[in-house]
């Protein structure tokens, strides 16, 4: 996936809401509450990219139930899903909501946005 371009808004809001005052270390545990308290579950979501940590293909579809516990997303940031009759956790990075409120669509996009645009002292 391509570097998007900087996003002043997106920016201000990772910044101020995601990730304030945090250090490297801490990013993906404000990450991690960012987008627990944004996301409203379940929603359908479709594989936007293969993953090698993850069993789905692209353009794939599953039911994402909730983040994944805490402690499983101290590198980056997994959610459950429902996927062949089992619950899994996968990357939230390759996952496109295909249905969702505003709130979830826009916290995917930051959580989206800040992975294409990491570097290497960022979490990913």
């Amino acid at each position: 996936m391509p570097r998007p371009r900087l996003n002043p808004l997106r920016e201000d809001r990772i910044h101020n809401e995601a990730i304030v005052d945090a250090s490297p270390e801490e990013q993906a545990l404000g990450w991690y509450y960012y987008l627990r308290e944004r996301i409203r579950f379940p929603f359908p979501a479709i594989c936007a990219a293969a993953n090698p940590r993850s069993p789905l293909r692209k353009n794939e579809t599953a039911t994402v139930l909730r983040m994944a516990p805490e402690n499983a997303c101290e590198h980056d940031i997994l959610v459950q899903i429902r996927w062949q009759n089992r619950k899994i956790a996968v990357p939230l990075s390759q996952l496109e909501p295909v249905a969702g409120d505003e709130s979830t669509q826009e916290a995917i996009k930051d959580w989206h946005y800040w992975v294409n645009r990491a570097t290497s002292s960022e979490i990913r």
